[in-house]
């Protein structure tokens, strides 16, 4: 009951249409920011039901630009809600909002980039979670720029690997929008076309669920392909517990040379004049077929294949840094020193 009276007082007043308030303000999309302003209220409320129950949550938006995700949170009645906007264009039509809920919802505008703002300093402390129970009440949503949204999750998933920025909370759980063909990679399993490093990266720490698709027409201006929405939670126990940047980059690896056998791709972790025998000798541990494609590893068999990596890392500490894209280097190794047995 208490609940209901709740969200009965989160109203609106009378507020300029989206499209008003960016005729209002002179606001347009910069193609080099890769803005596309979404304008359909049904659309934009079916994005924040993803997110799931809401009200009383702390709910951080990325990139709310002229407010119309904002409008449709702040109706579902959160305790708190962050808004980081990197064009200070946005700003005005943001206060605009905070000012129409103020005493009822608690608004923080910041303005800055994502990539370098730290959400958890704007987080309350009272809604950490042990990492094991149910996500926090906490909620990351947003519709990314294209530009941005592969860099940001793959950043993400490392602060998750890490149990750092809001993910210090707990298992906060997330609702992007994505490219439609970049959600589409974020959930493909083995065999399928889209499958590539970005699927397994993400499907190692968390539970990814493709809701539905957008079409560019509901944009403004209307992008060139249509957008996929995403939710992705924590996993509890993620698929390994080896350091982000080294399970990304056998990944990477791996997958840099995708139509062909996947050792091919492993080979190249190892400098040349050992490569060969080294890959192998990981697949051997790992328990991999050497001419398995690249597409046809499962997620937990790429868990296998880093720890085999790791092992052999241990043993010669100096494959850890060897990068194939690096200016060539010539080193001396002492050649007795690297015997693999068959």
């Amino acid at each position: 009951m208490a609940a209901a009276k709740r969200a009965l007082q989160i109203r609106l007043p009378p507020l300029p249409s989206i499209k008003d308030v960016i005729r209002l303000y002179k606001l347009r999309a910069l193609r080099e920011l890769s803005q596309n302003f979404l304008m359909e209220p049904k659309l934009i409320d079916k994005i924040v039901r993803a997110a799931g129950h809401i009200e009383g949550n702390v709910v951080c938006e990325v990139g709310p630009g002229p407010g119309g995700i904002t409008r449709s949170i702040i109706n579902q009645a959160p305790r708190k809600v962050i808004l980081i906007e990197k064009d200070p264009r946005f700003i005005p039509s943001l206060e605009l909002l905070a000012d129409a809920c103020k005493d009822k919802v608690d608004v923080d505008i910041i303005t800055g980039d994502i990539l370098k703002t730290n959400i958890a300093t704007f987080i309350p402390a009272d809604v950490r979670t042990d990492w094991m129970e149910s996500p926090p009440p906490v909620n990351l949503i947003g519709n990314l720029p294209f530009s941005v949204s592969t860099i940001l999750i793959v950043r993400w998933l490392e602060m998750i690997s890490r149990q750092e920025g809001p993910w210090a909370f707990g298992r906060t759980r997330m609702t992007l929008t994505f490219q439609k063909e970049v959600a589409e990679r974020m959930v493909a399993r083995i065999l399928n076309k889209q499958r590539c490093r970005l699927s397994v990266m993400c499907q190692t720490w968390c539970n990814i669920n493709y809701k539905f698709d957008i079409s560019g027409a509901a944009f403004l201006p209307k992008p060139d392909v249509d957008v996929g929405v995403v939710t992705l939670t924590p996993l509890k126990r993620p698929l390994t517990n080896l350091p982000f940047k080294m399970f990304e980059k056998v990944v990477r690896q791996i997958f840099s040379m995708r139509q062909k056998y996947s050792i091919r791709g492993a080979e190249t972790l190892f400098p040349e004049d050992v490569r060969k025998e080294f890959a192998l000798k990981m697949y051997k541990m790992a328990d991999i077929d050497p001419i398995t494609r690249p597409f046809q590893i499962t997620n937990t068999e790429f868990a296998r294949i880093c720890e085999a990596y790791n092992e052999i890392v241990k043993e010669y500490p100096e494959f850890e840094h060897y990068d194939i894209r690096a200016p060539k280097i010539k080193i001396q190794v002492d050649e007795a020193k690297y015997v693999v047995e068959n």
